[in-house]
């Protein structure tokens, strides 16, 4: 696919920067939903995309963009304005999609963002500002190609969430329970049928810490699936998920009202955090 674009024609430059578009990185990225798998993307990280990454196209921005393609669809996009998206902030964007081809793609953009630089430099060798600016930038860019894979392995796999994205929040848990090897420690004092669909389709050894045994949906359940194992305990108050008794998540809802109310997954970097509740799960 890369092979079919010249990714140098789809860099286009305003606010004195190089951006792309986020149609065209949709495109590139395989994004089933599109653009909106991209905003959405966004919109779960916003911290990680300050202006200088990445901003929406004002009015006046959009028609000088008109004037710098000569054949666009611009003119058949969504009523609003197309996000751009500066080489870091395309770095960053991997980061956080879960597309097969993210780092590939990646790494072909940064090279096209490179050359388009050496250029520019070319052409304006004769003044030194613009000269050191640009080669400062591609050390920048060779040391974000160099970080990308280890951005795409740590991928904090978080999101904050608001009332109604029921379905956005609920993609982030099966996400986070499909890097399971092994085993998944959930613990959650409430339990139900949406929970237990989704643990259904994994053939993996499950354990679901709750504080009520009488559950109807669970009884029903194991009349048919075998997967899951219930332990009781009144200790929790908080929700977690444990993967692989290696990474912890910590989740501000329980998965019964994901999308409900405004909350957030967070995986918690804290070894000590997640040893002291394995022991305590385990000593119950």
């Amino acid at each position: 696919m890369l092979e079919e674009i010249s990714l140098k024609n789809i860099i286009y430059e305003i606010r004195g920067k190089q951006v792309m578009l986020d149609s065209d990185l949709a495109n590139l990225y395989q994004c089933k939903n599109g653009t909106k798998e991209i905003n959405q993307a966004v919109s779960r990280n916003l911290e990680k995309f300050p202006e200088r990454y990445s901003w929406k196209l004002t009015k006046d921005e959009l028609n000088d963009l008109r004037s710098q393609i000569v054949t666009t669809n611009l003119s058949n996009m969504s009523r609003t304005n197309p996000r751009v998206f500066t080489e870091q902030g395309v770095a960053m964007l991997a980061t956080i999609l879960k597309t097969d081809v993210a780092t590939q793609t990646s790494i072909a953009i940064m090279d096209a963002f490179v050359e388009m630089k050496k250029y520019i430099a070319s052409n304006l060798i004769e003044n030194s500002y613009y000269t050191n600016m640009l080669i400062r930038h591609d050390d920048e860019i060779k040391l974000l190609k160099e970080t990308i894979y280890q951005f795409e392995k740590n991928n904090s796999n978080t999101g904050l969430f608001f009332k109604g994205q029921i379905y956005d929040a609920y993609s982030l848990l099966i996400e986070i329970l499909s890097t399971a090897k092994e085993n998944i420690t959930i613990i959650d004092n409430y339990i139900d049928r949406n929970l237990l669909n989704v643990l259904k389709e994994l053939e993996l050894n499950i354990t679901i810490i709750t504080n009520k045994y009488n559950n109807n949906d669970y009884k029903k359940y194991q009349e048919q699936y075998q997967n899951i194992t219930l332990k009781i305990n009144d200790q929790f108050h908080d929700r977690f998920i444990i993967i692989d008794d290696k990474v912890l998540y910590h989740c501000g809802a329980s998965f019964k009202d994901l999308g409900k109310k405004c909350f957030a997954i967070n995986k918690i970097e804290n070894e000590e955090w997640l040893s002291s509740l394995l022991e305590k799960i385990k000593n119950g």
